[in-house]
């Protein structure tokens, strides 16, 4: 069943008060950064399988790490490592790297290269297109797609989840909302401050029912890449010192946990990171009463992010000895240098 509005409210006011590209070849992704400028797409969410998750979105937060060139084979052509932060999954735990980061934001020379190392979050939803001005050709079979959003338009979404004049859960079979997606430019760059949510609630249809029935709706949480060990944990801070030096990448230390897009190694990982998908029936809501709270303060959204790009290739996580379970990422990081120099 899906979280009623009043559910993702009271979550959203909670998160805030702790706070203070390409698909990959993945033809279930809708790209609606594809659609013409001018253009709009209209498109109807879905809640999430996984019912623990208040959200009908999961939030996915990497970090990008750029190199110079990669150490023995083009050492001039840059290329980004992309690598998970550790606090996508527990908010209790930081992120080494951030760690490191965050004390630049306070200092105007260092916020340049503060920006460039900051996580940069997107969020997976999934639901139906109704208005498709892409006119795919190949679209799949499943008509249940899935959306990568940036931070521009799910600052909008989230805002109107906090407007009292919303009444339900767009989400909401009966009473759902459809989003507007539309895409101008300004400055050079895309941009899609005008999309909004529809005026008026309306139903699922009769074929997007059948194919909720026929399909089930994806756990969102399974397209989130795989969680780090501790030792790559360290490996991802050794990286990042690294790239702060200017360093190359280097595949004979680094490409079996974590290599550019499109890299090609010796070891067969093409799936690594990603879970198996888990689909399952999802089923009509009730109806929401009307409740009235304030707009949550979004200001933790007004460090800019970059928009979503393929996600690094993960290889499965190697099982932590008992020595680095107990042990820090720096801590782990040293024992791994030691290793380095005396191989």
């Amino acid at each position: 069943m899906s979280k009623t509005l009043d559910e993702i409210r009271k979550k959203l006011q909670a998160l805030d008060a702790r706070k203070g590209g390409s698909t990959g070849g993945d033809k279930s992704t809708y790209a609606h950064w594809n659609i013409p400028e001018g253009t709009s797409t209209t498109i109807r969410f879905l809640p999430d399988a996984n019912e623990d998750n208040t959200f009908f979105w999961t939030e996915r937060q990497t970090i990008k790490l750029p190199f110079p060139g990669i150490k023995g084979q083009d050492e001039n052509k840059p290329v980004v490592i992309q690598v998970p932060c550790i606090e996508m999954w527990d908010g209790k735990m930081t992120c080494p790297i951030l760690n490191e980061v965050r004390p630049w934001w306070k200092d105007k020379s260092l916020e340049e290269t503060a920006r460039k190392y900051w996580c940069k979050r997107t969020y997976y939803m999934q639901g139906f297109v109704k208005q498709d001005p892409l006119n795919e050709t190949d679209a799949p079979e499943n008509p249940i797609r899935k959306f990568i959003i940036g931070p521009q338009i799910f600052a909008i979404i989230k805002a109107a989840l906090m407007d009292p004049d919303m009444s339900y859960s767009p989400v909401d079979f009966i009473n759902g909302t459809d989003f507007i997606v539309s895409k101008t430019s300004k400055g050079g760059y895309s941009d899609y401050g005008t999309s909004k949510w529809a005026r008026k609630e309306s139903s699922l249809t009769e074929e997007m029912q059948a194919a909720v029935a026929q399909y089930g709706a994806v756990d969102l949480s399974t397209y989130l890449p795989k969680r780090p060990s501790p030792e790559q944990l360290a490996i991802m801070f050794e990286m990042f010192q690294e790239s702060l030096d200017g360093e190359l990448y280097d595949p004979a230390r680094w490409s079996q946990h974590f290599k550019p897009f499109g890299f090609e190694s010796s070891t067969d990982d093409a799936d690594a990171g990603e879970s198996k998908r888990v689909s399952r029936p999802v089923t009509t809501s009730d109806v929401t009463p009307k409740i009235v709270l304030p707009v949550v303060d979004t200001s933790d959204d007004e460090i800019p992010f970059e928009v979503d790009t393929p996600k690094a290739e993960i290889k499965e996580t190697v099982a932590a000895t008992t020595d680095t379970a107990a042990k820090s990422p720096q801590e782990i990081l040293q024992m791994l240098r030691s290793r380095n120099k005396q191989s």
